[in-house]
């Protein structure tokens, strides 16, 4: 049968000792595959590539359409660029899928009945990655949460419990403090969940639902929620189900799909074989699930139970009453190549469909263009006030600013510091946003470039600019605390 070409990254730290397990399990069991293996991560980053990939790896992944991936290193501080968000986002995996399941009584797991989907968006968030150092005193990272992009996941999420017959989902969020842009998404989500009346649906905010997911994941089925909340609580139930070295993660977009643990690279184990191959090889699996391979997934996934079942562990999950082997990473691969074939008595056995079923691409949404949007002031970020006190600094910038637009409130951190009432505080920082605003008058760019000029003309340091619309009436910024 014609085999499919994967590309291939052994990745860093323990990267190649797991996927050189995971490919020799998978070759054994008869993956009708070719490979094309590159060399990304940090080989590449001290070769000068601040993104951790060359050229000729792209190729590669352009061609095969489906990237199997170890762990990569990231190098600490400013200038270089995660390789996983830069490769997610240049290919278009807008969704990340993570089962999280539990292994009970062969793996110990405080939560025997887990088993859920964190269905994770993949490319928005502060992932995004943009940041900057405005002041002195203030750093910031940028929130960005897109309309298309929250329904391109929220759909996907409401379709794969449909296909996996699951009976939930859940949204998560923390839209009772972010209420623009978590609000939105919950929202939308609210809309969609409409169009599935056969399953349930329910919110959390994170903070809660990470607990119940530490304490109580059996109420859990699919969750569906932003980059960062997905990739921290993903760890969480990983970890409440066994061990954060037995799960895999799909990557999956329109054309390509990447597939990886979703643990790191854990340096400090690296060339000691005590690694767990299992997140790869789970991993692999659903690769193998996607390129339509599920008659060798299948296979691969019993024979891994059957592992399980058969007390053949890793120190990761070692444990003297259900443990009868303590194996390395290259012996834990031969202990599952042993088992090809076989299925577990006990844990439940899994069947894939011989071949893949063709999938819709998903329907890109259109950008909604119909809302009316209005200009009505701007928040102008400054980073010094002249070493006055703030009634000589907010006296000095309507002195200043004489045009269409007039200082309306400063604040700093989100909170008002004037005009000085009841609900103002004395805040010292560096970073101050000045509201502008025109009491109902039409407000222009021309304006703000207006104020911009005498700004700039009073050597006052504007560090940032960021206009108020609203959008059909409604506000398309926040208020400040205390405004």
């Amino acid at each position: 049968m014609k085999s499919t070409k994967i590309t291939v990254a052994y990745g860093d730290g323990i990267g190649p000792e797991i996927m050189e397990a995971t490919l020799n399990i998978i070759s054994k069991a008869g993956a009708r595959i070719s490979l094309e293996t590159i060399e990304v991560g940090q080989i590449m980053y001290e070769r000068g590539y601040t993104t951790g990939i060359p050229e000729t790896a792209w190729q590669s992944i352009h061609d095969s359409k489906v990237l199997l991936k170890a762990p990569i290193t990231t190098p600490q501080g400013g200038g270089y660029k995660s390789l996983n968000v830069t490769i997610r986002k240049a290919l278009g995996l807008y969704a990340n899928v993570r089962p999280c399941v539990a292994f009970p009584p062969f793996v110990r797991s405080m939560h025997p009945v887990l088993n859920m989907a964190i269905i994770r968006e993949n490319e928005e968030d502060l992932y995004a990655g943009v940041e900057y150092r405005p002041t002195h005193n203030m750093l910031q990272s940028m929130k960005l949460i897109s309309k298309t992009g929250s329904e391109k996941i929220i759909r996907y999420a409401f379709e794969y419990a449909v296909k996996n017959n699951r009976r939930k989902v859940t949204c998560i969020t923390k839209d009772n403090i972010m209420k623009i842009t978590d609000g939105g998404f919950h929202r939308i989500f609210d809309q969609i969940a409409l169009e599935y009346p056969g399953l349930e649906k329910e919110h959390y905010i994170v903070d809660i639902g990470a607990a119940r997911i530490a304490s109580r994941p059996q109420v859990f089925d699919v969750i569906v929620t932003e980059n960062l909340y997905g990739d921290i609580i993903s760890d969480i139930a990983a970890d409440v189900s066994g061990s954060v070295g037995l799960a895999g993660s799909a990557n999956i977009g329109d054309e390509y799909a990447m597939f990886e643990a979703i643990h790191g690279s854990a340096p400090l184990m690296a060339g000691k074989n005590t690694a767990n191959p299992s997140g790869l090889l789970n991993g692999a699996i659903m690769m193998l699930v996607h390129i339509g391979q599920g008659d060798v997934a299948t296979i691969v996934h019993n024979a891994f139970l059957r592992t399980l079942e058969d007390g053949m562990h890793t120190k990761d999950v070692y444990s003297e009453e259900y443990s009868k082997a303590k194996l390395g990473t290259a012996e834990f691969a031969e202990a599952v190549v042993e088992r090809l074939g076989q299925k577990p008595e006990k844990l439940k056995a899994v069947e894939y469909a011989s071949s893949n079923i063709e999938e819709k691409k998903a329907t890109i949404p259109t950008i909604d263009l119909s809302e009316k949007k209005e200009l009505v002031g701007v928040d102008i970020y400054v980073g010094n006030m002249c070493e006055k006190g703030i009634e000589d600094f907010a006296g000095s910038i309507s002195k200043l600013t004489t045009g269409n637009l007039k200082l309306k409130m400063i604040s700093t951190m989100g909170l008002k510091v004037w005009p000085i009432d009841a609900s103002s505080s004395d805040k010292k920082s560096d970073h101050w946003s000045l509201r502008f605003t025109a009491n109902g008058n039409i407000v222009t760019h021309q304006d703000i470039n207006l104020v911009l000029a005498a700004m700039a003309a009073g050597n006052i340091d504007f560090v940032a600019v960021h206009n108020l619309y609203n959008f059909d009436g409604q506000l398309g910024f926040t208020l400040a605390q205390g405004e």
